[in-house]
């Protein structure tokens, strides 16, 4: 039997284990078990106990939950064993006034703009910093990204018959376009993303000699036209980066700019239905409120709705990477 081709899951676990600790402690420094323990058993009632955004509220219960600390059962939550022990000996709620502040930052969903979360990482970073975001995306999962590739442009030639129509657009260093046109001679992509983000996109491109099939184009996806007339279309790694309502926006107008038969695939960092983990999108999206964004973790049930509702067929779910991400995927009628 074939060895596996190691990836690097298990360092990018190891990197972000400080993410564990840090959501113990912005909980503990807010007082959050004291509060679940009195009775705020919901996140409505910890946003209106602790003074946070409804927003940052199921951001912080969504982490905990996802690390074991809390427990969730429907739409209430309690301490976990452990932590219920912990908290009936604490004295009245501990308060960083770093970790505070922190915490609270952010929207409840309606207040900044859509692209913040993005603008405030990519536009407003200088293209040497769009260059070491893109280049570390370019180098992760690589044997998972081959594997997608593969995939997509067999969907690709089964929507468009015919040398030179085939299509995908995705974002990012283009890595996903770049693996599959060279599995695939006929395909042809686009790589849609933020300014600062395509100028890199096109040395990588240039790169491995692609320039004359994979092309980058920039553009906000939340309100720029997008590509028309594709076959396959990916949205992948910044799902937690938006509110349940700009993804919602995103991906009708995705659908709505496929090609008739088209499919889109969304991989990204998703809840399982029950919003009780992976701990990998619950912590992203209790990030997210350092930056200021609307964004938030979504669960796989919210995710599957947003494709039902762009009008999607043959909708369905896939593991991508395990416990890390997963893909969505549907077809526009056609």
């Amino acid at each position: 039997m074939p060895t596996p081709r190691p990836d690097t899951t298990r360092l990018q676990r190891l990197a972000h284990s400080y993410r564990d600790s840090a959501a113990l402690m912005a909980a503990v420094e807010l007082g959050l078990f004291t509060r679940v323990a009195r009775g705020a058993e919901t996140e409505a009632a910890v946003a209106r106990a602790l003074d946070l955004t409804p927003t940052n509220a199921e951001r912080l219960v969504t982490a905990c939950v996802a690390l074991g600390l809390l427990v969730r059962d429907g739409d209430s939550v309690r301490n976990a064993p452990d932590v219920a022990r912990s908290s009936s000996r604490a004295s009245p709620p501990m308060r960083d006034r770093g970790c505070s502040s922190a915490s609270r930052t952010g929207t409840s969903g309606g207040g900044s703009p859509a692209i913040s979360a993005v603008a405030t990482r990519s536009c407003s970073a200088s293209t040497p910093t769009a260059s070491r975001w893109s280049r570390r995306g370019g180098t992760m999962r690589r044997p998972t990204r081959s594997a997608w590739a593969r995939r997509a442009a067999s969907r690709a030639r089964s929507t468009s018959p015919g040398v030179g129509r085939s299509s995908t657009w995705v974002g990012g260093s283009g890595c996903y376009c770049i693996v599959a046109a060279q599995q695939q001679p006929e395909l042809r992509a686009i790589v849609f993303d933020l300014p600062p983000v395509v100028e890199v996109t096109h040395e990588f491109i240039a790169s491995h000699g692609l320039a004359d099939r994979v092309t980058a184009q920039a553009g906000d996806f939340t309100r720029d036209p997008l590509p028309a007339g594709a076959d396959v279309v990916i949205m992948a790694s910044n799902l937690p980066q938006y509110s349940r309502e700009i993804i919602q926006t995103v991906i009708t107008r995705a659908f709505a700019a496929l090609a008739p038969g088209g499919e889109m695939h969304l991989i990204g960092e998703m809840l399982d239905d029950g919003r009780s983990g992976p701990r990998d999108p619950a912590l992203w999206g209790l990030a997210e409120a350092l930056w200021g964004s609307t964004g938030v973790a979504h669960s796989v049930a919210e995710c599957r709705a947003y494709f039902e509702r762009a009008g999607a067929r043959d909708v369905a779910v896939h593991e991508f990477v395990a416990g890390v991400l997963t893909r969505v995927t549907g077809r526009r009628p056609g």
